[in-house]
């Protein structure tokens, strides 16, 4: 995986959020590129090149119990938007990079909202948890593109989903084809 430059529609680097005297690094989500290579017995490889983007929605979440104060202290800004951001979901979002560079070993599933998702993480203590990663996969100036919209522990379970081959999903967007759906 390498990072990548592209003048895209979405934010391409991160600053750190600074908190207490503390800098969090957020140089993980900043934008980068994905080779994910497709091997079938007595086929020729296949090679996907995918451009990847992150949103805010991975390190950063409204809670409604926060006061002004506390609001104003946790609020970082963003070139679209500005959110307060959360410890947990910024440890678990350090995960991101290795499973979106996984996802064809990953259980892809439909999100809903034309989106992909995908589960199961460590936490900072080592613990199994249910992460719910949502993103899209789309064409963009000709090139592949992975936005992850959104990444947070789920409190209870989703129950049972059907699994979408992740390259059945790269196959449909790079030929111009439907994307599988639910």
């Amino acid at each position: 995986m390498t990072r990548s430059s592209l003048n895209l529609d979405e934010q391409e680097h991160f600053a750190p959020f600074k908190y207490d005297d503390q800098d969090f690094d957020l140089s993980h989500l900043d934008s980068h590129t994905v080779d994910y290579i497709h091997k079938s017995p007595g086929k020729s490889d296949i090679q996907y090149r995918f451009y990847v983007t992150y949103g805010m929605h991975c390190f950063a979440k409204d809670y409604d119990d926060l006061t002004a104060a506390d609001r104003e202290k946790l609020l970082y800004h963003a070139n679209k938007e500005s959110r307060p951001f959360c410890f947990r979901r910024y440890h678990l979002s350090k995960k991101l990079r290795s499973i979106i560079g996984n996802l064809p070993n990953e259980f892809v599933f439909h999100g809903g909202y034309s989106a992909y998702a995908t589960c199961k993480a460590q936490d900072i203590n080592g613990d199994e948890v249910e992460y719910y990663g949502s993103f899209s996969v789309f064409r963009q100036k000709k090139k592949l593109r992975i936005h992850v919209m959104s990444a947070y522990p789920l409190d209870e379970s989703l129950g049972k989903r059907k699994k979408v081959g992740f390259f059945n999903i790269a196959r449909a967007v790079k030929q111009n084809n439907k994307l599988p759906s639910p």
